[in-house]
């Protein structure tokens, strides 16, 4: 331990003999210095107590060591297990995360997005909200040098890197699964119109009922939201058509969950009158009776990919666009 001086990399160098240069290399386990000399350098580090001066390599490269994570919701569990896959890199990394969320208000994700350019984030990774108008506060990003990348809800026809999930096949397996389950009569409540999510979900739902020849019926779709309550608005509105569903594929769990607030308060039972499949695998969701089935997303992994692929460009500096698929399956409960 010392006594009160702060160690350098320049002291370690000269109890060690060797150029400060090969210490800060070895340090950072740079690839140029051998193994043996990378070891006696973390040794005499831990000897002497060492600690970098962030603060100082901030300064010069005019960046934190801190990745911004814009979500629309923090208290759903699909986005917290986001969070949790992103920080387990950002930790290995030697990152912090820096969290915000913008309760679906576009004002407030444009807000937050230059708060957190002003505290010169590495990069940041964003799940965009309800009603996110345009992309001028991304654009702005990217400018400025700040890595991006975005993750579930994406901007669409925006230059940046993307990790999502299959949501076409998702939604065309649930819908697959209704049918061959002898359901004739499958509404779709969909979330907001303008979402990539929304299209793709409703294109596999309806592509299923296609595949089997069963109509298109208009009287069976509504659009909402991504909340209990257009869940539930939804399942109000479909209540209201001449020939009610008997079945009804939802675009997320929450979405699920209000349908089944409104099915129930109708006295109908669920799956005896109504059947409902969601899309996420919530906690809730296996919990409630009876037990939703639904479509497994890999939050976590998606948080994993969402930050490597953003490390990926802070450390080369590169603009190559990516885009990252990952595959969903269908867990089968009583709701069905």
């Amino acid at each position: 331990m010392n006594s009160g001086k702060t160690i350098t990399i320049k002291d370690i160098a000269t109890a060690l003999n060797i150029h400060h240069s090969t210490v800060s290399r070895a340090l950072n386990n740079h690839p140029d210095v051998n193994k043996n000399t990378k070891i006696l350098v973390k040794q005499m580090a831990k000897q002497l107590d060492y600690h970098p001066n962030l603060f100082a390599r901030n300064l010069k490269t005019n960046r934190t060591n801190v990745i911004g994570v814009i979500v629309p919701e923090i208290k759903h569990f699909f986005f917290a297990s986001i969070i949790s896959g992103i920080e387990e890199v950002a930790h290995r990394e030697g990152y912090a995360l820096l969290l915000s969320q913008s309760n679906e208000s576009y004002e407030r994700e444009v807000i937050n997005t230059e708060a957190l350019a002003s505290n010169r984030v590495a990069g940041l990774l964003v799940s965009i909200s309800q009603t996110t108008k345009n992309d001028l506060h991304f654009k702005d990003l990217q400018k400025q040098g700040i890595s991006l990348v975005f993750f579930d809800r994406v901007m669409p026809n925006f230059k940046a890197s993307t990790v999502v999930v299959d949501d076409y096949n998702g939604a065309f397996m649930a819908t697959e699964f209704l049918i061959k389950k002898g359901y004739k009569r499958i509404a779709h409540i969909g979330g907001s119109k303008n979402f990539m999510i929304t299209k793709n979900r409703f294109k596999g739902y309806n592509d299923a009922l296609k595949k089997y020849n069963i109509l298109l019926d208009e009287e069976l779709i509504y659009f909402g939201g991504f909340h209990e309550k257009n869940g539930n608005e939804g399942m109000q509105y479909l209540f209201g058509a001449v020939n009610k569903p008997d079945a009804v594929f939802a675009v997320n769990d929450p979405v699920a969950i209000g349908a089944y607030e409104a099915i129930k308060s109708r006295g109908l039972k669920i799956p005896d009158d109504i059947a409902i499949v969601g899309f996420s695998d919530n906690p809730v969701t296996a919990l409630i009776t009876p037990p939703l089935t639904t479509m497994k997303q890999p939050a976590y992994d998606m948080g994993k990919e969402a930050a490597e692929l953003l490390f990926k460009h802070i450390k080369n500096k590169t603009h190559e666009i990516e885009k990252i698929v990952l595959g969903t399956y269908l867990i089968e409960r009583s709701s069905t």
